[in-house]
């Protein structure tokens, strides 16, 4: 892959390095029997117990459609398991396996080791002001996008 010249555009800058970390994390999480895609979702599942597909993909910023595969795909592999949501059977609510709940702890050590080495050389100021301009640049967007509703 051909990196973008430092000059170019912030967004173009962006949309390369989580390219790049995507397919390292992907990389890195195939031994798991996981991908990088279904980190937000195993997540969100840890955090707030079991979940519609609509919320997940509104936790995980995932079209419908695209989360609906990823679900599919999740619950072949034994990771999620539905159920119907007690107060609205037209509702499945999507909740962790043992499998999944299980693959969690290393998955996550795999993305710290990632971001750790992506974050090489970096000072722990550095590092506080790039989290802080990339908070900023997503409270932007989130705002555009919700202005675009």
């Amino acid at each position: 892959m051909t990196l973008p010249p430092p000059t170019s555009p912030p967004a173009s800058l962006i949309n390369t390095a989580a390219r790049v970390l995507a397919r390292l994390n992907d990389r890195r999480l195939r031994p798991l029997g996981l991908t990088f895609g279904q980190m937000p979702v195993l997540a969100a599942l840890k955090q707030g117990g079991p979940l519609s597909q609509k919320e997940l993909a509104r936790l995980a910023r995932i079209e419908q459609p695209s989360m609906a595969q990823l679900l599919a795909r999740m619950e072949r592999d034994g990771l999620v398991e539905r159920t119907p949501d007690p107060a609205d059977r037209r509702v499945s609510l999507i909740a962790l396996t043992d499998k999944g709940l299980a693959k969690q702890p290393q998955a996550y050590s795999t993305l710290l080791d990632t971001n750790n080495r992506a974050l090489d050389g970096f000072s722990a100021q550095e590092v506080e002001v790039l989290q802080t301009l990339l908070g900023r640049l997503l409270a932007n967007l989130d705002a555009e996008l919700a202005d675009q509703r």
